[in-house]
């Protein structure tokens, strides 16, 4: 090769690493563009307090924290949130009603990131956009009266969101990572971590007690530098049990097994021995028809007496199952509410079955 044409391949070569470089505004650009109000600020940390007083005990109702596996257009969740507020209130007296707003999915391999990484659905990858409709539509919902839950993979994107969110999940996968351990310890709200892929809840206690500490690690600061972040460390963590690989684990059994593991941890370390059950992924054997079955189950389980049962989770949306989006890049083609990622619930199922739980938790 010539040094003119290696000359011509050096600067192609930097043109497309310059193309591969998008910025994008800081967090603190994107909060004052969709600004949440001081009320509503207020609103968050009142139901932060809520999910807190359940942990400890001081508020004996179920946590809820049910919604799509995935939010992928704003109408359709809006039209779910309104619906799950309306019944949150008929419910109010026994269940504490979270909805799912999450934005971020994660892959085994390859596959839709979620809103947040690729609105467009088309593989443009567009984070600006999914960062401004994200934060846009969870300020929709929150307007509506209701807490939010998410999933939270990438530590930058919970730094435009983070403010917006009453209850945080970590998943399985991310459970052993010290980087997710440190944001856990930053965070402001509670935060239940999964247990791990094998069924085993060694991972997720370890989580715990690491999360609970102080922290110096590297981390992003509002206006978007490179910041060392001391952490003040998280109390509010606790388990969720998601099942495993060909195993369930939302029977009283597994459950007692979890909470004498929790109690001997929790000795010098600031962490709740408390469960919420998943009644999707793993427990439900990736059926989401037996999510109400499990649900009813740990209900029964909390009238029993064990009342270390904080709550439950649910993949919920308007119609039951789930859709391809393949070759689908508008909504004009996807039928309306229903997911493009996991099976969920119908609403009609969801509504029977969260009332005929407050019925039973009112007897």
């Amino acid at each position: 090769m010539t040094s003119a044409s290696t000359a011509v391949q050096s600067t192609e070569n930097i043109m497309a690493s310059t193309l591969a470089v998008r910025p994008l505004p800081s967090p603190q650009a994107l909060k004052a563009e969709h600004v949440l109000k001081s009320e509503l600020a207020r609103q968050i940390e009142t139901q932060r307090q809520m999910v807190r007083d359940i942990l400890t005990g001081k508020d004996d109702r179920l946590l809820v924290i049910t919604g799509p596996c995935s939010l992928h257009d704003e109408e359709a969740a809006l039209e779910y949130g309104r619906k799950l507020q309306a019944l949150s209130e008929k419910v109010s007296e026994t269940m504490l009603i979270v909805m799912r707003a999450y934005v971020e999915k994660p892959r085994t391999t390859t596959g839709w990131k979620g809103l947040a990484y690729d609105p467009q659905r088309d593989g443009s990858g567009n984070i600006e956009q999914g960062l401004n409709r994200s934060r846009a539509l969870m300020l929709e919902l929150i307007k509506l009266g209701l807490p939010l839950a998410t999933e939270a993979l990438n530590p930058m994107t919970m730094m435009y969101l983070d403010d917006l969110i009453t209850w945080t999940a970590i998943g399985a996968r991310t459970a052993e990572s010290q980087i997710h351990r440190e944001m856990i310890s930053h965070l402001g709200m509670p935060v239940g971590i999964k247990n791990g892929t094998d069924g085993s809840v060694d991972t997720a206690v370890n989580a715990m007690i690491s999360a609970s500490r102080s922290h110096h690690c590297l981390g992003v600061d509002a206006q978007g530098n490179i910041a060392m972040l001391d952490t003040p460390g998280n109390p509010d963590t606790h388990v969720v049990l998601r099942g495993g690989r060909n195993l369930t684990n939302y029977d009283s059994a597994s459950i007692a097994k979890t909470l004498e593991q929790l109690q001997s941890a929790k000795q010098g370390n600031a962490l709740h021995p408390k469960v919420i059950v998943d009644c999707s992924h793993d427990n439900a054997q990736k059926q989401h028809d037996r999510q109400p079955l499990i649900a009813m189950n740990v209900v029964q389980q909390k009238l029993a007496g064990n009342q270390d049962i904080s709550g439950i989770m649910l993949e919920s949306f308007l119609e039951p199952g789930k859709q391809s989006m393949a070759g689908c890049n508008n909504d004009g083609c996807l039928k309306y509410g229903l997911s493009i990622t996991d099976p969920c619930i119908g609403w009609e199922q969801t509504e029977t079955l969260l009332l005929s739980m407050a019925q039973a938790l009112a007897s």
